[in-house]
């Protein structure tokens, strides 16, 4: 059973949707998935967006936001010694203390506006700002369809000789 599209037909009729359907192609594939740690993205206006990752066990040294063109990449590195003081050993260990390295594709003109580290969260905000120039504007058009001053409209072409 073929469980991967075949977006060749679409890349004759469209032209610069190669991005979008590049990603299409990406998310198709099958990849080991690994959801540690839990976060969620969340719409919080029409051009902010919020992503809250749990991190427990991670301090703010230890974490890692790095925004490259269209990627935002956030990484975990516990440092220091895992096992405690020497008074200490653990008789069941719980919470989860490996790095990790999570991959959030970006949408284009979407910048990191912030991030907090508040009680084991991670906090990411995202603004989507459009450059002036490649907003939407209204072209006015002429109704003054008159010829400028000196110039004269010839109707007929060559007279002919009687």
């Amino acid at each position: 059973m073929r469980t991967a599209f075949d977006f060749s037909p679409l890349f004759r009729s469209s032209i610069g949707f190669d991005r979008m359907l590049n990603a299409l192609d990406a998310a198709s594939r099958i990849e080991t998935i690994d959801n540690w740690p839990l976060y969620d993205i969340a719409k919080t206006s029409e051009d902010d967006y919020r992503i809250t990752m749990a991190v427990a066990g991670f301090s703010q040294d230890e974490l890692t936001l790095t925004q490259e063109q269209n990627m935002l990449v956030v990484s975990g590195q516990k440092t220091g010694d895992d096992e405690g003081d020497d008074k200490s050993r653990y008789l069941h260990r719980g919470i989860a203390g490996r790095a990790f390295q999570r991959r959030f594709e970006l949408a284009d003109h979407v910048k990191v506006v912030g991030a907090a580290l508040v009680n084991g969260l991670l906090t990411i905000d995202l603004k989507r700002e459009i450059p002036e120039e490649m907003k939407p504007r209204k072209i006015e058009i002429a109704a003054d369809t008159t010829l400028p001053k000196g110039a004269t409209k010839q109707i007929e072409g060559e007279k002919k000789a009687a």
